[in-house]
């Protein structure tokens, strides 16, 4: 018999899914997911990291149609991950409905083009959203490309049910945020300095693939390694932010604008 989350004297962990958004239209580096990277596909590394992550129960590929995206979908087989094919743009609908068909009460939100995801970061992540159970959780102070965002259920659904806008259903987590009154969100800075605050850790760009090849090529060694070892790499060599440094970073609610 359960009773308060208990079972014969056993808590009940939460069950947590952890889904990574790829597709291969990317606009502005199509076919980023493929990429060479270090001998591997770029999202394989995104896998490889989401499956570190600690309590994590299944991790799942979320897809959208198009003959294209065969190839994502045959490298997240070939890694044990789950599949969700779904829409193309509607990233907020592809996250609920792969929920539906998998199930969990937390979700680990991680973005197909972050192969600098950092499996410790968001292992803390997770335990502060098992602990206190908020609708929504970040670790903050990281360099960009290398969190996670944790969502409760429920409020997934309300943002699905609710968020009306363009950059709610391409962005995911905006209609949450936005609502502060309804949602409890917990941001934890991390005990971390990070010496390069302008630095980009996420793909979005051949700026970005160029950088990120670098990085790999002097501390990939067949392992996940830690965000560490990269501020090391660049604090031995910062003349390697250069090559990203220009790559101006879209706006949320780029999608909202007329020139975007």
């Amino acid at each position: 018999m359960v009773v308060n989350g208990v079972f014969n004297g056993n808590k009940i962990k939460p069950r947590v899914i952890a889904i990574i958004q790829a597709r291969m239209q990317s606009t502005r580096l199509p076919g980023k997911a493929m990429e060479d990277l270090a001998g591997r596909p770029l999202l394989a590394h995104v896998i490889e990291r989401a499956q570190r992550i600690e309590h994590v129960d299944e991790v799942v590929v979320a897809t959208c149609i198009g003959e294209e995206n065969r190839a994502i979908i045959d490298l997240a087989a070939s890694m044990g991950a789950k599949i969700f094919v779904g829409s193309m743009e509607n990233v907020l609908e592809r996250y609920w409905l792969a929920l539906c068909e998998f199930g969990g009460e937390f979700i680990v939100r991680v973005t197909g083009d972050n192969p600098f995801t950092d499996p410790e970061y968001a292992s803390m992540a997770v335990d502060i959203s098992l602990e206190s159970k908020p609708d929504l959780c970040s670790v903050t102070n990281l360099p960009l490309g290398t969190g996670v965002e944790i969502i409760k259920a429920g409020a997934l659904e309300e943002a699905y049910r609710n968020g009306d806008k363009t950059y709610h259903r391409e962005h995911v987590t905006p209609y949450i945020k936005e609502h502060p009154e309804l949602f409890n969100i917990e941001r934890i800075p991390a005990n971390f300095k990070n010496p390069f605050p302008g630095m980009r850790l996420t793909v979005d760009t051949p700026e970005d693939m160029v950088f990120a090849r670098a990085v790999y090529e002097r501390v990939y060694a067949g392992q996940v390694f830690p965000l560490s070892e990269v501020i090391s790499v660049i604090e031995t060599d910062p003349d390697l932010l250069k090559i990203n440094s220009g790559v101006e970073q879209r706006p949320m609610v780029h999608s909202e604008r007329k020139d975007a």
